[in-house]
């Protein structure tokens, strides 16, 4: 199993510090996010940093780019790094593409299949010199001229031909279904469960990979799982993430996870809570029963075999959520711990 890690939206000061500690750690890939910062531009300082390190965007926002825009900037980043870029896309909420980015909107999982579509098109045609063509119901593209197109990527690959990785994030089987069929992963979202994952995200990633054009070449899709992580003897740090948790559960999009278990109507108090912007009073819905189901939640000297248990079988990669700790010399300030995790992870 690959084990991975958030190296984080903070400032771009820090980001070559962080993913040089993670290379130094033994971590398979560093992770950043469309938050705070542009993530493209924060995947170019880590990879520029690093010599090992897989970088991704975990994720960047589909629908606030053009696809060529993507396109381009994913080119780049592998050319930069020797192919240790990994673009992974999500399509956010409505309310944030339309009121945040200014971007129009329209049913997420087909539309981001035409992004995939399309930008898979412009590698083929600057790595392979395949036509550029590419139309669908939001998207008619034909026009590369020559002065416009890069080089082709030159660098080792495993089977001889140089590619980028995409995967795409999702919570519902729309996207899972989507990711199965057409990407080279699945970026779960943190706030799943084990069940969740066994009744809802399997099987529509099943029905995906049975749906596979053979023309695209693509492994079996992989399961990335972000998962929250709780010593619990930490009160503070358990309180933290049960803040996190109320946050997601308030989102009405992420609301099948709660119907599974039979607690929609505290994600309807929630998301209520939320529209009132009373924040303080939303993590006391999120009890430690709930709680346990969405994180690992653990002795500190246990976390290692619990998160292991949880992950085992149900991914590829995990990315287990606690911060990565920099002492003012760059030097790993909670080493120790995540040596534990990693040991325990590849060992699942």
């Amino acid at each position: 199993m690959k084990v991975d890690v958030d190296i984080g939206d903070g400032h771009p000061a820090r980001i070559g510090a962080l993913a040089r500690a993670a290379e130094t750690l033994g971590f398979d890939a560093g992770w950043v996010t469309e938050t705070r910062r542009e993530p493209f531009v924060a995947a170019a300082l880590a990879l520029a940093a690093t010599h090992r390190l897989q970088v991704g965007t975990g994720v960047a926002i589909a629908f606030a780019r053009s696809p060529l825009v993507i396109a381009s900037a994913a080119f780049d980043l592998a050319a930069l790094s020797g192919g240790r870029f990994l673009l992974g896309l999500g399509s956010q909420v409505r309310g944030h593409v339309v009121r945040r980015f200014g971007m129009p909107w329209s049913a997420p999982a087909p539309r981001l299949g035409e992004w995939i579509g399309a930008i898979r098109a412009a590698w083929a045609n600057w790595q392979e010199g395949a036509p550029f063509v590419f139309r669908s119901e939001h998207l008619d593209l034909s026009l590369m001229p020559d002065f416009f197109r890069p080089p082709p990527l030159e660098f080792d690959a495993p089977a001889g031909r140089p590619r980028i990785e995409l995967a795409i994030a999702g919570v519902g089987p729309h996207m899972a279904r989507l990711a199965g069929r057409a990407a080279d992963g699945l970026h779960v979202h943190p706030f799943h469960t084990a069940r969740y994952l066994d009744e809802v995200i399997e099987p529509a990633l099943a029905a995906g990979e049975a749906e596979r054009d053979p023309t695209l070449t693509l492994r079996r899709c992989e399961r990335l799982l972000p998962v929250f992580v709780v010593p619990s003897e930490d009160v503070a740090a358990r309180e933290a993430v049960r803040g996190q948790v109320a946050f997601y559960a308030s989102t009405p999009a992420y609301r099948a996870v709660l119907r599974l278990h039979g607690r929609e109507r505290a994600g309807e108090r929630l998301s209520r809570l939320a529209a009132t912007g009373r924040w303080a009073e939303m993590p006391a819905l999120i009890d430690d029963e709930l709680l346990a189901e969405v994180a690992v939640v653990a002795p500190l000297a246990a976390l290692p075999d619990a998160l292991a248990a949880r992950v085992g079988g149900h991914a590829q990669r995990v990315m287990p959520l606690l911060p990565l700790e920099l002492e003012p010399d760059g030097t790993p300030s909670n080493g120790r711990r995540w040596e534990g995790l990693i040991a325990a992870l590849r060992s699942a």
